[in-house]
Parts: C-alpha cells; structure tokens; sequence
C-alpha cells in the first residue's frame, strides 16, 4: 500500500480530520487510501504555533486517510485563504499543489516505519493473509475497536 511521510505534528493533525489539504511542491496522479506515516523529525516551531503539547508519535505509521483530488494553487493569496485547512506557516507558501483529504483514521498501535521521500510502497508486517482487501479490514476492525464504549 503507498505511503507519505508528513512531519509531526501535521500527521497528527491528518489523522485527527482536522487538517484535511497537505501542500506539497510537486503533484501526483495518485488517488485511494494511503498510510500517514510520521517521521523521527518534529517541527517544534509548528507545534507552539499551534499551541500543541501532546506527545507526539514519530518513526512510525499512525493511521491512514484517502487522497480524492489535488488543488493546484495560483497564487500566496489562494494558499492563505485555505489556512484553516493546511495549518501551514508562512514557511510552507512556496507550495503549489493541495493533497485533499478525507476520510481519516487513527491506529491505536502505530507501525513502527522508516520513511521516504514521496509516495512509498509499504509491505505490512509479515502475515499468512494473502488478500490485501482482507488485511484493510484488519485495518479497519483495529480503528473501530478503539470506540468500544466510546459512543
């Protein structure tokens, strides 16, 4: 299954729903499910400016969520007013395509992972389940679980 490295905390922010455009330099044809994948690396001048203080998950896959378009952005005044949906600081508005988003879910035990530049592909730890759809169950069954008694 492919996979993106987004640095904490924004891969926290994916995960959550709460960041639903990743902004990138480069475009990608891709669309579907993929894993969040969080790298060693986190950006602390991000995370006072968003006021989190969480502990953060790093070197691991977290969750995943489905890329359903991309946005090309014309100018620093389009990329501004998407704010509320990217989180980016000024740092970030010399980018130009807008990944976008739906459909987050967060593992409650993350894939311990190195990561990549792009879009990866990532083997699932060794299992006997031949059927990729089966194990996205397993997948899916594992984040349900996590709302037992949380209705």
């Amino acid at each position: 299954m492919k996979c993106l490295s987004v640095s904490q905390p924004f891969a926290d922010l994916i995960i959550t729903g709460k960041k639903v455009i990743e902004l990138r330099k480069w475009n990608t044809n891709f669309r579907g499910e993929f894993f969040i994948h969080a790298p060693i690396r986190i950006r602390t001048e991000d995370c006072k400016r968003l006021k989190i203080t969480k502990k953060l998950v790093t070197g691991a896959i977290i969750g995943m969520a489905e890329i359903y378009d991309v946005k090309k952005y014309k100018s620093q005044n389009e990329i501004k007013q998407d704010q509320k949906f990217h989180f980016a600081s000024k740092n970030f508005h010399d980018r130009t395509f807008g990944f976008l988003l739906k459909n987050p879910k967060t593992f409650r035990i993350p894939i311990p992972c190195k990561g990549k530049l792009g879009f990866f592909d990532v083997d699932l730890p060794k299992t006997k389940i031949k059927n990729k759809d089966l194990v996205i169950d397993i997948i899916d069954e594992e984040f349900r679980y996590q709302w037992i008694g949380h209705h």
